[in-house]
């Protein structure tokens, strides 16, 4: 018989869980699980608080064999006596107590006026975590030591005059991370050495170093010109106006900050290249950003905005916003707060409020000044905003594929086939909806398609991509071909393409050559990979029918030519065969709809006897092709045609 599980709920219910036994229960809640980082940085962090406030030159990490860490500085060391009032070695207390710390003690005199957050549960959660972690404080020329397993003291505090030689302040903590905690235990050396050499950079003149007793390796960090050489030894591409570098502190007779308060930044703002963005507060790496940068962003745009209002810069119908100013910004951005209030134990986002406006009060008057004395600077950051604004201005007008159901719905209009193999389908581009109808019933419907278009297609030479399906007929077009529009460099999925053959049917006259040019540029433009492939072909109409009487033992019969050579050829043929000149009947097509379907069929869509010609580049590559679709079809090229038109005029018969 199964037992009752005991669901009782009474007093003796409720646990209370004291000490560190909360981080062991849910570490996740503290730190990061995946590997002990940052359980080594919170460490790390304390060390560089001291060379923060002044009282260290030299932070030294060492990963030893054994996979534990070092942290050693030479700051003042943490103090090791009775606390006045918890009757504990004060160095016992900070390795085992949450929330207790020498940062909440902000005010005047206090220890530390800046440092990483007011959480106080830092380097207690790293020894709840640890299976060994060994603490020596060199303080007052004496050496105190206490040993953790767990979190719980093992080796009790154990305090000893300083030897000759031996340092007289710092701190030494050795961290043996617990496994059962951690996903994974091998640290990402090359995240380490990125936090320690931006604390070399954040602090001008600290000595950092990095030292692996496996492979022997050590790495040393000093930097004397701060953030600007690090940004860019970092810079990703070319920097368009020189790095604007600066920073701005509050002093005591600030009304809204505190002493101290302010920001020191370096911005680069680039046209390529993934932008480089790091931001500290209080020499904390704040991965995930926060308020500080949202003040940064606030300041670069409102003064680069103020500079573009005062010269006069900006288009008709342009707005700037924040994020045309910010896109391609790189920066380095650190921040002291004096308390600083972060997202989450680990610290990554500063959610501190006055942050922004602490942050944008120095940056905004600063750039304003440097524009104003770098004018020409000033108009290359405005032209280079401008353009993202523009870019997101045309992004925003983007027009998509209609659908329905997830997938393109295939245009209404479109008479489709009845087989699906592309290598046989052929669809047909009809000018107008009279010889739409001739074609859709002169066609063979199995493998021939149909898709008449109303009125002269679009010149799409200088329409962007992203605009093109705003012409409905355009649309229309790529949706019965199943690609979409794509660029000559781009490998667009052709996998959807449903005609083997894509055939351009026009009238025989100038208005049809028109026609054939407009969607030959579109093809081109928008289409080149299924001109490579050669999937694009130009169907050739006749313009003449001739009708010749009965001759001989021959019967009556009618021939079809393309244009007046063709016409000339078919005339000299019937004298040759004894016509009566003038026995013959001509007739001059004005347009696809006075054909009749059989007509259509026999002339045009009909296999074995139609004309069609594939479409290629002519021996020209796609520069030269580019080019002289340019003068052909560009807006502005009036002058480059009249050119063409007075070089090659001789050699076009005109249809008038």
């Amino acid at each position: 018989m199964a037992t009752k599980p005991n669901s009782e709920y009474s007093e003796g219910s409720i646990r209370v869980l004291k000490g560190l036994e909360p981080v062991k229960q849910r570490p996740g809640m503290y730190t990061r699980t995946d590997n002990p980082l940052h359980i080594i940085q919170e460490v790390l962090d304390n060390a560089a608080d001291e060379a923060l406030a002044g009282h260290g030159k030299k932070i030294k990490v060492t990963v030893h064999g054994d996979g534990s860490v070092s942290i050693e500085d030479d700051g003042r060391g943490i103090p090791f006596g009775l606390h006045p009032t918890e009757n504990a070695p004060v160095i016992e207390l900070v390795f085992t107590q949450l929330h207790a710390g020498g940062k909440f003690d902000k005010g005047t005199g206090g220890a530390y006026s800046f440092s990483g957050g007011l959480h106080g549960v830092g380097v207690s959660v790293t020894n709840a975590l640890s299976s060994r972690l060994e603490a020596t404080t060199y303080r007052e020329s004496q050496v105190a030591r206490l040993v953790f397993s767990g979190g719980d003291v093992i080796e009790p505090l154990e305090v000893r005059p300083a030897g000759d030689g031996e340092r007289r302040s710092g701190t030494l903590v050795r961290v043996w991370p617990d496994a059962k905690y951690f996903e994974s235990m091998a640290l990402p050396m090359a995240h380490l050495e990125h936090l320690l050499r931006s604390k070399a950079v954040l602090m001008p003149g600290v000595t950092v170093t990095l030292t692996q007793e496996k492979t022997k390796d050590t790495q040393t960090w000093l930097f004397k010109g701060g953030l600007r050489d690090y940004l860019t030894q970092t810079l990703n591409g070319e920097p368009v106006i020189p790095l604007f570098e600066g920073d701005g502190f509050a002093d005591a007779q600030n009304d809204s900050f505190a002493d101290g308060e302010g920001a020191a930044w370096c911005v680069a703002f680039t046209e390529d290249g993934q932008p480089v963005r790091e931001s500290y507060v209080n020499l904390i790496p704040t991965t995930a950003g926060g308020t500080h940068e949202s003040g940064l962003r606030d300041g670069l745009f409102t003064a680069v905005k103020s500079f573009v209002e005062m010269h006069s810069l900006l288009p008709k119908g342009i707005k700037l916003l924040p994020d045309d100013v910010f896109a391609r910004a790189s920066y380095v951005l650190s921040t002291k707060v004096l308390d600083p209030q972060f997202q989450g134990q680990i610290k990554e986002r500063l959610n501190s409020r006055d942050a922004v406006r602490l942050v944008s009060s120095f940056v905004r008057p600063a750039l304003e000044l440097w524009l104003n004395q770098n004018v020409e600077h000033g108009k290359k950051l405005a032209e280079l905003a401008i353009k993202a604004a523009q870019s997101r201005q045309k992004a925003s007008q983007k027009v998509e594929k209609r659908k329905g159901s997830g997938v393109a719905v295939l245009p209404g209009k479109l008479t489709d086939c009845e087989s699906r193999d592309i290598l046989e389908n052929e669809m047909f581009l009809v000018e107008g909806d009279s010889a739409g109808g001739s074609a859709k019933m002169g066609r063979n419907k199995e493998s021939q398609a149909v898709l008449p278009l109303r009125g002269k297609v679009l010149n799409t030479w200088e329409v962007e991509r992203d605009r093109l399906f705003a012409n409905n007929e355009i649309h229309d077009i790529a949706v019965a071909i199943g690609v979409d529009p794509h660029g000559a460099n781009d490998a667009p999925d052709l996998s959807g393409l449903r005609y083997g053959k894509i055939c351009i049917l026009s009238d025989a006259d100038v208005d049809g050559s028109h026609i054939q040019v407009l969607l030959l540029t579109l093809f081109f433009k928008h289409f080149p990979k299924l001109v490579d492939a050669g999937h694009i072909y130009v169907a050739r109409p006749p313009l003449f029918r001739v009708d010749a009487p009965a001759r001989g033992k021959k019967p009556a019969s009618k021939a079809y030519a393309l244009d007046e050579g063709e016409l000339t050829v078919i005339l000299d043929k019937l004298r040759k065969e004894g016509v009566r000149e003038g026995a013959w009947t001509i007739s001059r097509f004005k347009g696809l709809g006075e054909m009749n379907a059989e007509q259509l069929w026999d002339t045009t869509l009909n296999p074995d006897t139609r004309r069609l010609l594939q479409v290629g580049l002519g021996g020209l590559d796609t520069t030269q092709t580019a080019e002289l679709m340019t003068k052909l079809m560009g807006k502005g090229e009036a002058g480059a045609r009249r050119d063409l038109m007075e070089l090659h005029g001789d050699s076009v018969e005109l249809d008038i």
